[in-house]
């Protein structure tokens, strides 16, 4: 089946999408776009390779997921791809994340500073 729709991006609510946009542009070394600042409702990270962007979208009332608990279930989760795990998790425990689950061995489970699962993936 053909169709015209591509995947342009993926928008993150948050309380503060400047803050979180600093996190991934320095977990990614991606850009955020020139039009966009800390005053800005809406930020958007600039996917190097052309694939889709990452956008982050002011929401005062946002809530974090609790996840694993389901009293406030996550949306979605992000998998970043990684060639060493251990390389990364101390990298990004130090721009803000949360480890949320180390057990399995191909993938570890963080939080952003907002409370967003994300997965750091040697699959």
């Amino acid at each position: 089946m053909s169709t015209s729709v591509s995947f342009g991006a993926v928008a993150l609510d948050c309380p503060d999408p400047w803050r979180l946009a600093g996190f991934y542009r320095e977990l990614l070394g991606w850009q955020i776009h020139e039009d966009e600042g800390p005053d800005s409702d809406w930020v958007t990270l600039l996917n190097p390779d052309g694939g889709p962007d990452i956008a982050f979208q002011r929401d005062p009332d946002y809530l974090p997921s609790t996840w694993p608990s389901n009293e406030r279930a996550q949306m979605l989760h992000i998998d970043f791809t990684v060639p060493d795990i251990d390389a990364e998790h101390d990298r990004v425990l130090g721009l803000g994340a949360r480890l949320l689950d180390d057990k399995p061995e191909t993938f570890r489970v963080y939080a952003d500073p907002d409370g967003h699962p994300f997965c750091l993936c040697a699959c």
